[in-house]
């Protein structure tokens, strides 16, 4: 049964990309991410791994990933220059304000709030993105 980093590695084949192992160092930095990362902080930690990747090609991959809805960009007061995976299902985002951790939850509960944002503003809601910030149990 083929890994997560197996499927994400399948899946930019069939759009393109070869598999390489500079590729396979950029997916699984993502995955294991606990925090959103820059891609030059995905860069610096890839090249531990493969040490031939190129940033253009840590730009590349992230940019094909987000398209293909496996990564996100993470939007926070600094810019929208961090990524993490992307989100499963119905799932938010919380991220610490302290050391930038940053954890999925839930969010099936908050249909009921979203259909009465839309009754209210008259707006049929397509689609949401929530991101939450605060302190993780760690550093507060």
């Amino acid at each position: 049964m083929p890994n997560r980093a197996d499927e994400w590695m399948n899946l930019l084949q069939v759009s393109g990309y070869r598999q390489t192992h500079a590729r396979r160092a950029i997916v699984e930095i993502l995955l294991a991410a606990e925090c959103a990362l820059e891609p030059m902080e995905i860069f610096e930690a890839g090249r531990r791994q493969a040490p031939r990747l190129g940033l253009v090609t840590v730009y590349r991959t992230l940019e094909k990933l987000e398209e293909l809805g496996l990564a996100q960009r993470v939007h926070q007061p600094q810019g929208c220059n961090r990524y993490l995976r992307a989100p499963q299902g119905h799932e938010h985002l919380i991220i610490c304000t302290h050391c930038g951790r940053a954890v999925y939850f839930q969010g099936d509960e908050l249909d009921a709030f979203f259909g009465r944002v839309a009754e209210q503003s008259g707006f049929t809601v397509e689609d949401h993105w929530l991101q939450l910030f605060g302190r993780c149990a760690r550093c507060q």
